[in-house]
Formats: C-alpha cells, structure tokens, sequence
C-alpha cells in the first residue's frame, strides 16, 4: 500500500506542477507581471507608429474623397454637356432651316428684281429709241 500512495503522491505532483507551470504561463502572458523597460519603450514605439500611420491613411482618405467629388463633378458636367450639345443641335437644325428658307426666298426676290429691271430697262430702251425716232422724223 505503500507503494501506491506513493505513487499516486507522484501522479498528484506532476499534476500541480503542471498546473503551476500553466498559471505562471498565463499570468505572464495576460499581463500580470511588471513590463521590462525594453517592452515600454518599444510598446511606445510601436504606438507612435501607429498614431503616424493614422495620419497618412487619413490624409490617404481625404485624398481619395475630394479625388471621387471631383470625379462626380466632373461626370455631373460631362452629363450636363451632353444634354445641352443635344439641345443645341436640335434648335440649331430647325434654326439653320428656317434660315435656308430665308435664304432661299431672298435669293428668288433678287432674280426677280433683275428681271423687273431687265424688263424695265428694255422697256425704256424700246421707248427710248421710239421717242428719239419720232423726234427725229418730227425734226425732219
């Protein structure tokens, strides 16, 4: 019997050295023993670092906003463009028509003041040359 509390008294041993290992494990990994000074330093180091990184991806997303507003503003006055290109294009057509019509009728009332002053000039030819020849025959 004595053999085996002896025994068992080797099994409960390791059993709470084990156990203690594990504590000491836990209690150093979760913090609760005092930090060495090389550990501060570099945890500050590390947390300036940080803070720095911060910063940049702050500015890095400042950046990238103002970039996509203008981005937008810039496709807002391409959309707007286009729509006042269409505009334009369908009043320029009826307008550029109506001028065509304009044109045309101005070029007819010119053909028809070169005829009426054809006409007319070969009209006071004929009465030209009859009057002189009656004041000539008249003369005679």
């Amino acid at each position: 019997m004595a053999g085996a509390r002896h025994a068992g008294g080797d099994v409960g041993m390791q059993r709470w050295l084990g156990l203690s290992v594990v504590v000491v494990g836990l209690s150093l990994g979760t913090g609760c023993s005092t930090p060495s000074d090389e550990y501060q330093e570099r945890l500050a180091e590390l947390e300036a670092e940080a803070r720095r990184m911060d910063a940049a991806l702050d500015t890095v997303e400042e950046r990238l906003l103002g970039s996509q507003a203008m981005l937008q503003t810039w496709q807002e006055l391409g959309r707007r463009h286009q729509q006042v290109t269409q505009l334009h294009c369908q009043s320029s057509d009826a307008h550029m028509v109506a001028r065509m019509k304009h044109y045309e009728k101005m070029e007819e009332r010119g053909r028809q003041l070169r005829r009426r002053s054809s006409v007319a000039a070969v009209d006071s030819t004929v009465l030209t040359s009859g009057k002189a020849a009656k004041r000539q025959h008249g003369a005679n």
